[in-house]
């Protein structure tokens, strides 16, 4: 329970902020990412131009975010936004960089002549994969650093965390 008391004298000891579980979540989940960056810019399947981006920090986690929802078979930008949690527009703008670098494409939906789909180019399932490559490494560096038996907990602490039902969190 939250202390609302606005006259209670602050917390003598600032080691709260900068020692808590989000802060910790926060700072592993941008080490885990920076090294799948790195590791994807690295990678010989990733076409150059690629690699060179990514390896500029011109790659964000916006288009790993596009890489983790995009179906194989296809999205509609509808679904795809809805899936990754952002709005159409801004998944609409991220699409737009993605063609530009020939990661995906829009096609006419066959099941609607109205609506178009984003698929993977030939260039993003190679993109695609190299993702799935890296996210594989750095999970076993993880497992090597921390402990099999203590990145399993990790894990399904995460897992249970991440998709409570957060009613109380209102």
């Amino acid at each position: 329970m939250l202390n609302n008391d606005l006259t209670a004298p602050l917390v003598s000891s600032v080691d709260w902020r900068q020692n808590h579980l989000g802060r910790l979540l926060g700072q592993a989940m941008r080490r885990f990412d920076e090294r799948v960056f790195y590791l994807m810019a690295h990678d010989v399947g990733v076409p150059l131009a690629l690699s060179n981006l990514a390896s500029k920090g011109q790659v964000s986690a916006a288009h790993i975010h596009l890489t983790r929802h995009l179906s194989i078979e296809g999205s509609s930008l509808t679904a795809l936004a809805q899936s990754a949690g952002m709005s159409k527009q801004a998944m609409g703008d991220l699409v737009d960089q993605c063609e530009a670098w020939d990661l995906v494409a829009r096609e006419r939906d066959p099941r609607d002549a109205r609506a178009k789909l984003i698929k993977f180019t030939p260039t993003g399932l190679a993109w695609l994969k190299a993702f799935e490559s890296a996210v594989a490494r750095v999970e076993a560096e993880f497992k090597a650093e921390v402990g099999e038996q203590v990145a399993t907990v990790i894990a399904l602490g995460l897992e249970v965390y991440a998709g409570a039902d957060r009613q109380d969190a209102r």
